[in-house]
């Protein structure tokens, strides 16, 4: 998918793309995740595996060919009907152009997708950007957003990071996907 935009750059006139990743992005996607704060960095190797293995349920966003966005996801195995997404990343020069809300849209409404009828993610508590998304997800789908602690800051992490908190947003049906991604 490609889209004109203007950046925050004094109006400048910018070429969005928006597409499945490929093995050779991984590297770059590494790169940007690293710039994210406060995103946990993957290995190399993970994210050529998310670029490959996954990328039905990834997505890359390129500003002007640069990567400024990527999301990476995966339908959960022992439940068809739920997309989990691991990770949102944005670049700094690509904030304010709601492009995390149009990656994870774009996953959604992919073929791969068809049996999808909830959004899963984990969220820490003090993450407010993230939140923000996923509800605005959960307002663009007219569904209701459920969140419960899924890894515990002691038991799960041993007290060196915040709790996860799994954020479920649906049921949706796919005519509400195809509404709000068209």
């Amino acid at each position: 998918m490609k889209i004109a935009t203007t950046s925050g750059n004094r109006g400048h006139k910018a070429n969005l793309t928006i597409r499945k990743p490929k093995a050779v992005d991984g590297a770059a996607v590494n790169e940007l995740i690293a710039e994210c704060k406060p995103l946990d960095e993957n290995s190399v190797y993970c994210n050529l595996l998310q670029c490959s293995h996954f990328a039905d349920t990834c997505v890359i966003a390129e500003l002007d060919g640069q990567p400024a966005g990527f999301v990476s996801g995966y339908i959960v195995p022992e439940n068809p009907e739920r997309l989990f997404i691991w990770q949102v990343a944005v670049s700094p020069k690509a904030r304010g152009l709601k492009l995390a809300k149009s990656m994870i849209l774009e996953i959604l409404d992919r073929p791969i997708c068809h049996n999808v009828t909830e959004l899963q993610t984990t969220i820490t508590s003090s993450n407010a950007p993230s939140q923000g998304v996923f509800r605005s997800v959960a307002r663009e789908l007219e569904t209701e957003v459920r969140r419960k602690v899924l890894f515990e800051r002691e038991t799960h992490f041993d007290g060196a990071a915040a709790s996860e908190i799994l954020w479920q947003i649906g049921p949706f049906e796919r005519a509400d996907v195809a509404r709000v991604a068209a």
